[in-house]
């Protein structure tokens, strides 16, 4: 298939998709700009504070998407092409952007409480406690599952023949003592950049928030930090042991997650996004030139025997393996746990929320596109799935790689400069997810002592306490497990909890008289998936390796789950039957 073809038809669709679909959401929620949104009538211009629309948007992006619409996809491509490609679309569409914008509107209209908290007044106390244990065991998995990565990502080296400086001093380069080849510290120039950027986010936040800088100056303002951070890295990049990059990152998070929102995490987040948009519009344009050229996708359209071996079956597998590029749980985290205390008005969710999954929809259409395109089969099937065991799984140098070959294929750019381009669009928004999250882990440790606790000790109040125990669970799964290991248990997780959320949203839509089975079938079919997946996994994988961290896990995700769907069920068939439910 034509890779510029594939691309209009998804973007021709995913248009189609928001003017239609998201414009019947919006009038079955009853939307209305008139009702004042919780970031003005709380607002204490810390957690609450009214966001302009394109800020609010790009923090939001920029959490949600993450790593998981380009690491997903690209793990998942080992399937073929367009069993990813149909996933993808159709998840986007009808389940992912239905949750997102759902969970983030409901989020708004109950005054800016948690997805959790809002589980506790539409399925009672019991419920609560099951989906905060729930959320809190998948963060622990997202947070782990990244803090791997972002470490293997940041010390990556890659053969300099590959991205076409062999002999040249354009980039700085390192003799591997195993193999005698020349390799390029891509991932330190990755490093670099990132805390460039990261120590100008305070002073964005301050310009923007207390000097009234426009939106427009800060984005040319953002463009050219970013720019200073490459030239920074190319120069002076970082060279630390992946160990050592892990206890940073959990050093960083953890200050981090305590600070004003408005003062790193969402400034930072806004710089970062210019680089996520840069490298969106370069491989777009580069996939209307090359496909225009006559460029075709190169990888098997329909490969389940080899995606079986290394992944499992295609169902239920596939559906777990591309969590955020197609639907994902954590979304509804991000919505209603910072972003829905941003919102200035009732359809900036609309905008927002439908509208940035549509747009990581494409991200991860354009990912497949890319690597599928741009880099050898076999190349990526090494370092993908690599056959030593002891050399990690590296799906970031793999899109990294792929894009500097699809620009260099479309531009004549030489290979590194789109490598470069791609690993540091990747970076910077894994760290983003990991402050997003141990920020969000604080909140639900919070409402978790609430609800156990009649008067909690003070301790257990405390931003130390509740970040620091998220960051000491994050770095102890992250040092035991390897990458491999964590993405199918978090993919499941993941996917189960954007089940649990939309029964949620079914039962808060039920009790307002409002139509729900848009939310009802979706959520039908990512438990039936995800609950095989849990059980998929315990049978074939942990069991047989005895690996009893992650069969506890395992066996507690499935518990909390099939609690959840109990209640709910039991909730809603009442409801069915006729029988009142009280009022939110």
């Amino acid at each position: 298939m034509n890779i510029l073809l594939c691309l209009i038809l998804t973007i021709a669709v995913f248009y189609f998709s928001y003017k239609k679909y998201s414009g019947f959401l919006s009038r079955t929620f009853g939307i209305d700009d008139k009702n004042p949104t919780p970031a003005s009538s709380k607002c204490d211009l810390k957690d609450y504070i009214p966001g302009k629309t394109g800020v609010v948007f790009s923090h939001h992006f920029a959490s949600i998407a993450g790593g998981g619409p380009i690491i997903g996809p690209t793990l998942a491509l080992i399937y073929g092409f367009y069993p990813s490609l149909l996933w993808i679309v159709i998840g986007t569409i009808f389940i992912g952007a239905v949750h997102d914008f759902a969970a983030m509107f409901i989020s708004v209209r109950e005054g800016g409480k948690t997805i959790a908290d809002i589980t506790n007044r539409t399925l009672g106390k019991t419920g609560y406690i099951l989906f905060i244990l729930f959320v809190l065991f998948l963060a622990v998995l997202i947070t782990s599952a990244f803090l791997g990565l972002t470490a293997t990502a940041l010390t990556s080296l890659v053969p300099a023949k590959t991205v076409g400086i062999e002999g040249s001093a354009i980039l700085q380069t390192i003799t591997d003592p195993k193999t005698g080849q020349e390799m390029v510290r891509i991932g330190g120039i990755a490093s670099t950049s990132v805390i460039v950027i990261t120590l100008f986010a305070p002073i964005m936040g301050l310009l923007l928030y207390r000097k009234g800088l426009s939106v427009l100056n800060a984005s040319i303002l953002s463009i050219i930090i970013c720019i200073l951070s490459v030239w920074i890295g190319v120069y002076y990049p970082m060279q630390l042991s992946p160990t050592i990059w892990m206890l940073l990152l959990t050093a960083y998070v953890f200050l981090a997650s305590g600070a004003a929102v408005w003062l790193i995490l969402q400034p930072r987040d806004f710089i970062n996004s210019f680089i996520l948009y840069g490298g969106l519009a370069a491989l777009i344009v580069s996939i209307a030139i090359t496909g225009l050229k006559g460029s075709a996708v190169t990888y098997p359209a329909i490969n389940i025997a080899e995606g079986g071996a290394k992944l499992g079956y295609i169902w239920p597998m596939l559906f777990i393996t591309i969590a955020c590029g197609a639907i994902s749980g954590f979304h509804s985290v991000i919505a209603s746990g910072t972003t829905s205390k941003q919102i200035s008005k009732e359809t900036d969710a609309r905008k927002i929320g439908y509208g940035a999954m549509l747009l990581e929809g494409l991200l991860a259409v354009t990912v497949i596109i890319t690597v599928s395109s741009g880099l050898d089969f076999s190349k990526y099937s090494s370092i993908v799935f690599p056959q030593d065991p002891l050399a990690g799984s590296n799906p970031i140098l793999a899109f990294a790689l792929g894009m500097g070959g699809l620009i260099n294929n479309a531009m004549g750019l030489p290979v590194y400069f789109g490598a470069l381009f791609g690993i540091i669009l990747l970076e910077g928004f894994l760290a983003t997810t990991l402050d997003t999250t141990v920020r969000l882990n604080r909140y639900l440790f919070e409402e978790l002592w609430d609800v156990l606790f009649k008067n909690p000790p003070a301790f257990m109040k405390s931003h130390y306490f509740n970040a620091g125990l998220s960051v000491a669970l994050m770095f102890i799964f992250a040092y035991k497990q390897t990458f491999l290991t964590l993405w199918p248990i978090f993919g499941a997780a993941n996917q189960l909890l954007a089940a649990l959320t939309l029964l949620t949203v079914s039962v808060w839509l039920l009790k307002k008289k409002t139509k729900a089975y848009f939310a009802i079938i979706p959520a039908a079919f990512m438990i039936v998936t995800t609950t095989g997946s849990l059980i998929y996994l315990l049978i074939t994988k942990y069991i047989p390796a005895r690996n009893q961290l992650l069969i506890i896990f395992d066996l507690a995700l499935l518990f909390l789950s099939i609690g959840l769907i109990f209640i709910a069920w039991k909730t809603v068939s009442g409801f069915i039957k006729g029988e009142a439910i009280p009022a939110s």
